[in-house]
């Protein structure tokens, strides 16, 4: 009887702890299968600007993941599934960040990509005009152009290697936090990388992002940052 009443107990713990296994196994699959999705989409935004912009190309379809709303394969899709372009140029595609997907229609988060391989602020390729671009979108869809902001983020925080420009507003209050950081006043945009790389190399900055706002006095502030400056000074989520 004793020993009936052992190989029960034995049978209990081993099927509790298979239980609890079970279960850790559940809530690790997801975050595991999340990790590797981050991993294979760090050239997501290459993609976009390579397969999805032209909707006449030969098999659209089936090599954009994607695709523009004007095309037929984009009919149905969750709006996170689609690319929305706002405008596009020979030498840049500016397009809705899939952050405003399911946002009041107040809220702006838009990209400035290149067309061209430019893997970001590293990258000695990285054209001087961006910045101006950038900015007169940004005028567009943003009234209120004190509120305007356009983050690069540093190397060690981005999640895409293309280069691009984020397009959003100032959080409330932002601008308090200003005398804190490394910054430098500009009158022109095309100087923006060469500014950002002065002010870094006077911090010994080498992993830093560049914000560029609206200096009320005249001009623009650029601000750099080893830091995310995108979620530090922007509103760049709605929820």
């Amino acid at each position: 009887m004793l020993q009936q009443t052992g190989v029960l107990l034995r049978l209990r713990s081993f099927c509790y702890a298979r239980a609890i296994l079970l279960s850790l196994l559940v809530a690790v699959v997801p975050s595991i299968s999340d990790r590797t999705e981050a991993t294979e989409s760090r050239d997501a935004l290459l993609t976009i600007v390579s397969s999805c912009l032209d909707i006449n190309a030969p098999a659209y379809c089936q090599h954009c993941p994607v695709p523009r709303l004007e095309s037929p394969c984009a009919q149905d899709r969750d709006c996170n599934a689609t690319t929305e372009v706002w405008e596009e140029t020979a030498d840049y595609v500016a397009i809705r960040d899939r952050k405003m997907c399911g946002c009041n229609s107040d809220f702006i988060h838009g990209l400035l990509i290149p067309r061209a391989r430019i893997t970001g602020i590293e990258d000695p390729r990285r054209p001087d005009d961006i910045w101006g671009i950038a900015w007169a979108i940004a005028q567009k869809r943003i009234a209120e152009k004190d509120a305007i902001a356009l983050v690069v983020n540093p190397p060690g925080s981005r999640s895409q290697d293309q280069l691009h420009i984020h397009i959003v507003r100032l959080r409330a209050g932002a601008r308090r936090h200003f005398e804190e950081v490394r910054r430098t006043r500009l009158w022109n945009l095309i100087n923006v990388w060469s500014a950002a790389a002065e002010e870094a190399t006077a911090a010994n900055l080498h992993d830093y992002g560049v914000l560029v706002t609206l200096h009320r006095g005249g001009g623009y502030f650029v601000i750099v940052d080893e830091r995310n400056l995108e979620k530090l000074y922007t509103q760049w989520e709605c929820k």
